[in-house]
């Protein structure tokens, strides 16, 4: 099978990390802080407007608290429909919508041992973002990629997370909306060579 090249793996990213932070992206990933609009259909005790707590959960009828920080609102959706649909009601019909976007948050993904969203308090570092999704994994290298989307444009930028650490190379601060993803030697080839081949600490246009 053929691997797909890195021009094909840029688009790829460009596509698929910058709707995490999109708002108008089904991809969206909710985080803590921002409003959601929930309805069951035809139970309307049950259609609620909730907000996300700083932990990243949600308290919901009948179901009680459940995690919606790091997760699309097509996610929860799903999660509910099960839990209310195990005890409570025969096949629900859920709809969960992004009301406001409060968060001030990043996204990280790849080689850490809890991806998801870190909420930015009092500003956010690339290393402190990497520490609070739990370090690196087994199969992290140092290279990590942060997309950034501003004013519509798209980009991303290359770090070697040994080299900040060893005091070598600047901390950088994070933005509300970036998604920072952690190389790892298991990674699909085009992706990894798409990441190795960004200049380091350069910021390169995507789409």
């Amino acid at each position: 099978m053929k691997q797909p090249s890195a021009a094909d793996a840029l688009k790829d990213a460009a596509i698929t990390y910058g709707a995490m932070s999109d708002p108008k992206s089904k991809a969206y990933k909710v985080g803590p802080l921002d409003v959601l609009d929930i309805t069951v259909f035809k139970v309307p005790d049950l259609s609620k407007t909730v907000q996300v707590s700083e932990a990243g959960t949600i308290n919901y009828p009948l179901v009680g608290e459940i995690q919606a920080g790091g997760r699309s609102a097509r996610e929860i959706e799903q999660e509910l429909t099960a839990l209310l649909g195990e005890t409570y009601l025969q096949k629900p019909q859920i709809t969960v919508f992004v009301k406001e976007y409060n968060s001030q948050r990043v996204t990280v993904e790849g080689a850490v041992k809890k991806p998801g969203v870190v909420p930015i308090v009092g500003g956010l570092s690339l290393i402190q973002a990497v520490a609070q999704a739990g370090g690196t994994d087994d199969v992290a290298d140092s290279t990590v990629a942060v997309f950034r989307t501003a004013d519509g444009r798209r980009s991303a930028i290359r770090y070697d997370i040994a080299e900040i650490r060893s005091g070598d190379a600047d901390d950088p601060p994070l933005q509300s909306g970036d998604v920072v993803v952690v190389s790892t030697s298991t990674v699909k080839q085009g992706f990894n060579t798409f990441i190795k081949m960004l200049p380091l600490a350069s910021v390169v246009p995507l789409l």
